[in-house]
């Protein structure tokens, strides 16, 4: 990989990490839906009016913007509005890498090899210990919400890769135009229509900076450079950029928010990070092992 392109994802990694922070800065002051709703609307109009439609079914645009809007950015939103923190969301959202082992199963015929079980035992076991973890960056509710959206995001790769469609940029914006209206109507029929009706009053100036900040450098600039990028290199060279976003996440909470660093947290990021990174690699063949129970075999023949 060109060392201006390294830089380039380093930053783009940094963008995505402490965009959690970003969001807690908007459900401040509106209600996480509402925020949601309104970072997809910017991100969709008017660009969308200078956008040819992608030539797949509208079925698949549906799902996706369900998938990615409401399942999960309106979930992983809800649950930093729910009281976890900046940093332990955006280290909890990784945790898809369990549910893409069953939808990969279940849907695509994908192998569970050795090196995505190791590593998915040791996600889950960073996963434990937060769960047991006393302190006040995850609240139960939160927990199951931001979980919720993990797997969702696994869903959403399951769409892409249906879709099968090589116009990514404009699979994403026309797919997230049907974000927006569920999840202003699910705000509606949870909280009533004073969420939307006392939006003018609780409006503000870093309401407009988080919509705005989520909607341009992080929706649509950050995947259209992530994709260009997928297509430049292998996958499983650009993949692995992914783990510097909950590391950013954690410091961005820290900086902005003084969200404490625990060490049971810093131990079940580690392990986590451990299970992406071991689920992504190669593992050596035992051909060791091969070889010496075929030594030991060629003797007990010759004997």
């Amino acid at each position: 990989m060109k060392l201006r392109d390294f830089g380039l994802l380093f930053a783009l990694m940094a963008l995505w990490g402490l965009n959690f922070s970003v969001i807690k800065l908007g459900v401040n002051n509106v209600h996480p839906l509402i925020l949601t709703a309104l970072r997809f609307s910017f991100a969709v109009f008017p660009l969308i009016f200078f956008i040819k439609k992608p030539d797949v079914p509208w079925r698949y645009l549906i799902a996706y913007g369900l998938s990615f809007g409401v399942g999960v950015w309106g979930l992983t939103t809800l649950s930093i509005g729910a009281g976890v923190s900046a940093g332990m969301a955006s280290l909890l959202l990784d945790m898809s890498i369990v549910s893409s082992l069953l939808v990969g199963w279940l849907c695509l015929n994908e192998t569970i090899t050795r090196n995505k079980l190791l590593g998915a035992g040791l996600a889950l076991l960073g996963l434990a210990l937060i769960m047991y973890s006393e302190g006040g960056s995850v609240t139960g509710k939160g927990l199951v919400l931001v979980l919720m959206a993990s797997m969702f995001w696994s869903i959403n790769g399951l769409i892409v890769k249906r879709a099968n469609t090589k116009a990514i940029f404009a699979f994403n914006i026309w797919g997230i135009l049907f974000a927006p209206l569920p999840l202003l109507l699910l705000a509606v029929i949870f909280e009533g229509t004073q969420v939307v009706t006392e939006l003018p009053n609780q409006f503000t100036q870093w309401t407009l900076f988080s919509a705005l900040f989520q909607a341009y450098p992080t929706t649509l600039l950050g995947y259209w450079f992530w994709n260009k990028m997928i297509m430049k290199y292998s996958v499983s060279s650009v993949a692995p950029m992914t783990l510097l976003v909950p590391v950013f996440g954690i410091l961005g909470g820290y900086w902005f928010y003084h969200e404490p660093i625990e060490t049971n947290q810093i131990i079940a990021a580690v392990l986590i990070l451990l299970g992406l990174f071991v689920g992504q690699m190669t593992l050596p063949k035992w051909s060791f092992l091969r070889r010496l129970r075929g030594d030991s075999c060629k003797k007990s023949t010759m004997s």
